[in-house]
């Protein structure tokens, strides 16, 4: 798990967080709450009621001509419990689609807010941390909310009135039994730090056993065959112990609130017993009043038990919304903003100048960086793997922002555009290819959502897919299956390419767009890529040679610097790096076959 903010923070304490709570997600339902208050104050009122109609019963009950009265009574007290009935049935409704519209606004939020982060944001933390956060935390805020609500709309409300009854009936016997409640609410009090401990190690846990469960369904051919099962088992089962102890000391701190309210409701119901007795068959008091003050007392111990415990149901559902708002508080870092100017592409010449960048700090991937990519050319970055190549694409993309110096697109720093208008206008494929969940037809429309099936086979065509997917009963309703695990690694690369096409955007990202392809595909791919290249500016990142031969300007990138440029031609006869990385991998004096195509200078 990514490090978060300490629990000490202020902001995240449990008034400030209940605040927020309320004023962010509250109130806006105030209306619903409102009318679920309502109705639990009916059923409070019903309650209470039948607690007081407990007196005339008793005293009734020995009179001679008091059946009548009973038969009354018996229908008014019928009656109460049938309204409570209704009463329970309509807050419980109105709290139910409240709160799910609660979770579902969150996760929206959740969801939105990941969003607008840059890759920094995500390149430290699991994939399974925001996958427990919003689909388990989320119900943190519903929860803490609901809790909030039924304490003071169902339990205050029942609990205040069952107090009232009781005051009527004795006031001294009420005294003696409410002066014994502040002992049990101090002694729940003392467990709310250990239910707060065990709900975030549980949370904690839970994400333990998603990433497990994620990486071995994604890597299970590495699993099994490297002989991993031992290796995955025996983790598996550390997050899963991890999360049975932490539920199971949530569960204790949480049931040991039953026998200490237990304990000083007994004490209470026994002190008002003793006392009531001796008022009844020494002093003579009222026995409907005592009967009706026991019932109302006895009435009164189950929302006085939820009230005792409210703190502890509070904290437990803090746990989950302090996880969301540990997200939701990091500053978005691609927020939209509408005052910035759209890219407006003219020639589409691509400058880096004295670019500095690293992913971590004083640890430069880019140090100084000076490359110009031109218009209606092909600019190839070749050098060692670690040199920088694939940071420039993503610099491009502003995936990431420089440290100093500038990324320009017709002298516009990418740093000072609308970001979509920049995004809109490249076309990317990476070497790491990643299809969606869906079809073939699916993916490849991505590229451009509005295009007719016609656009997108051409483009499959463009790309060297349309055979291979024909080859497929269903075509191009062939499902892809998880990040394409049902198509073959130049499959995907196809798809992935003919996705790019269809985008026909004027500047394409190329990284390693052929790595996965055979010799024949890798050829008419290439030919395809010198069609789709012609009037647009395109980067290339190859370690292959062959595939960049062709090249209007080939670029060698190593240690975060351009230390040579010029075609093909040109750095063999150099003798620099490029001859060194060539000769590497076809020899000394090998001539590389050059892939001619109708776009191709002959």
């Amino acid at each position: 798990m990514a490090e978060t903010r300490a629990p000490q923070d202020t902001s995240y304490r449990t008034l400030a967080m209940l605040r927020r709570l309320f004023l962010e997600h509250g109130r806006p339902h105030i209306r619903s709450y409102i009318l679920a208050g309502l109705l639990m104050g009916v059923g409070a009122a019903a309650t209470a009621m039948s607690a007081w109609l407990l007196k005339p019963v008793l005293n009734h009950m020995v009179e001679a001509d008091g059946f009548k009265t009973l038969r009354m009574l018996s229908w008014g007290v019928a009656g109460l419990f049938f309204l409570r009935g209704l009463a329970t049935y309509g807050y419980q409704v109105v709290l139910a689609r409240t709160g799910n519209r609660i979770v579902a606004g969150v996760q929206r939020r959740l969801y939105d807010h990941l969003l607008r982060q840059d890759m920094r944001f995500f390149q430290d933390r699991h994939s399974t941390e925001f996958m427990t956060r919003l689909a388990m935390a989320a119900g943190g805020v519903r929860d803490t909310l609901q809790v909030l609500i039924t304490s003071a709309g169902r339990d205050i409300l029942t609990l205040t009135g069952l107090i009232v009854v009781m005051i009527i009936q004795d006031p001294m016997m009420a005294l003696i039994a409410l002066s014994i409640m502040p002992i049990g609410g101090y002694l729940l009090g003392r467990l709310i730090g250990r239910v707060r401990r065990s709900a975030r190690r549980s949370y904690d846990g839970s994400a333990r056993i998603m990433e497990t469960m994620q990486e071995t369904v994604q890597g299970i051919r590495i699993v099994k065959s490297f002989n991993l099962e031992n290796v995955m088992r025996k983790r598996m089962a550390e997050s899963i112990r991890e999360v049975e102890r932490s539920v199971n000391s949530m569960a204790s701190g949480m049931a040991v609130s039953s026998p200490i309210s237990d304990t000083v409701a007994g004490i209470a119901i026994g002190a008002v017993i003793f006392y009531g007795s001796w008022r009844v068959t020494i002093a003579g008091a009222d026995p409907g009043s005592f009967f009706s003050f026991v019932a109302a007392l006895l009435m009164a111990y189950e929302p006085g038990k939820k009230l005792a415990r409210m703190n502890l149901d509070i904290q437990q559902g803090l746990t989950g919304a302090r996880m969301i708002y540990e997200v939701l508080d990091t500053p978005a870092t691609e927020e939209p903003r509408s005052d910035l100017p759209k890219l407006e592409v003219g020639a589409g010449r691509i400058v880096f100048e004295k670019v500095r960048f690293g992913y971590r700090p004083n640890e430069y991937v880019l140090d100084g960086l000076d490359l110009v990519a031109a218009p209606n050319a092909t600019t190839a970055l070749v050098g060692p793997s670690g040199g920088g190549k694939s940071t420039i694409i993503a610099l491009i993309q502003r995936f990431y922002s420089p440290e100093s110096g500038t990324v320009t697109i017709d002298g516009q720093d990418v740093s000072g555009v609308n970001l979509a208008s920049l995004r809109d206008r490249i076309a990317f494929v990476s070497q790491d290819v990643f299809l969606f969940r869906g079809t073939i037809r699916d993916n490849i429309a991505l590229g451009r959502p509005d295009a007719t099936e016609a656009d997108i086979m051409d483009a499959a065509r463009m790309a060297n897919a349309h055979d291979f997917i024909m080859g497929f009963k269903t075509g191009y309703d062939t499902s892809v299956g998880e990040q394409g695990a049902q198509l073959s690694g130049g499959q995907r690369q196809r798809i992935a390419i003919a996705r790019a096409f269809l985008k026909n955007a004027p500047f394409i990202l190329l990284d390693e767009p052929t790595a996965a392809l055979d010799s024949e595909s890798e050829r008419e791919v290439q030919k395809a890529l010198d069609s789709l290249r012609q009037g647009r500016t395109t980067l290339v990142v190859a370690h292959r040679l062959q595939t960049i031969v062709n090249s209007d300007r080939i670029c060698v990138i190593e240690n975060g610097r351009a230390v040579e440029a010029g075609t093909h031609d040109e750095l063999i006869a150099a003798g620099g790096t490029y001859q060194s990385f060539f000769a590497a991998q076809f020899g000394e004096g090998a001539t590389p076959l050059r892939i001619v195509s109708a776009a191709t200078p002959r």
